[in-house]
């Protein structure tokens, strides 16, 4: 394997220029400091958007990092899974306790997106995962309903409506929408009428 393959900038490092290898991302993932997981956090995100399938094996310490305490590592690693979804969704479903645990999370807004991200992404694979992730979201729908990140949620959920969803998920779906695309304005408006377009 070429060294290109084995190392990836870190955009964390001053300048992009220091060369950190995939293991020793990993290992600060699961022992480093905060600043330091950030930083190995960031990278990932960087690596599963340019060469998704180096990732896959270490799906399971991207999964234990959701637990670290830090907003930034954590919805970093979200974004990341959500990428991985294409290439190991039966492993990233095993993220499923953590990612609901971040969807509520209270006090960071772009945790809460990450994990409405993935589990639209994972619920979308097949049926059984949509029954049993429709009901994380449909409490989120009313969660945040109106807050500053749920324009950007809505988009996460019109992907998740195009999915293999299961029939009463799709007509759950719909009634939660029903009413935003008779009475809402703008941009909700006419996401909530795609969301009913593609149920239907």
């Amino acid at each position: 394997m070429s060294e290109n393959n084995e190392t990836i900038d870190s955009p964390a490092d001053a300048g992009g220029n220091e060369q950190v290898n995939l293991e020793e991302l990993v290992k600060t993932l699961e022992t480093g400091q905060r600043r330091d997981r950030q930083h190995a956090a960031t990278a990932v995100y960087s690596i599963a958007q340019e060469d998704p399938e180096r990732l896959v094996e270490h799906i399971d310490v991207f999964i234990d990092a959701l637990n670290r305490p830090e907003a930034q590592t954590r919805w970093e690693i979200l974004e990341a899974l959500t990428i991985l979804v294409d290439y190991d969704s039966r492993g990233c479903f095993k993220a499923l306790p953590e990612a609901e645990t971040s969807l509520f999370d209270e006090e960071s807004g772009p945790v809460r997106l990450g994990a409405m991200k993935f589990l639209c992404k994972l619920g979308a694979t097949t049926a059984n995962r949509s029954e049993k992730i429709w009901p994380l979201l449909d409490e989120a729908i009313q969660c945040y309903h109106g807050d500053l990140e749920f324009n950007d949620m809505l988009v996460a959920l019109m992907e998740f409506s195009r999915g293999k969803l299961s029939p009463d998920v799709k007509k759950s779906f719909a009634d939660r929408m029903s009413f935003d695309a008779q009475n809402a304005k703008g941009t909700l408006k006419k996401r909530a009428i795609t969301i009913m377009e593609n149920l239907s």
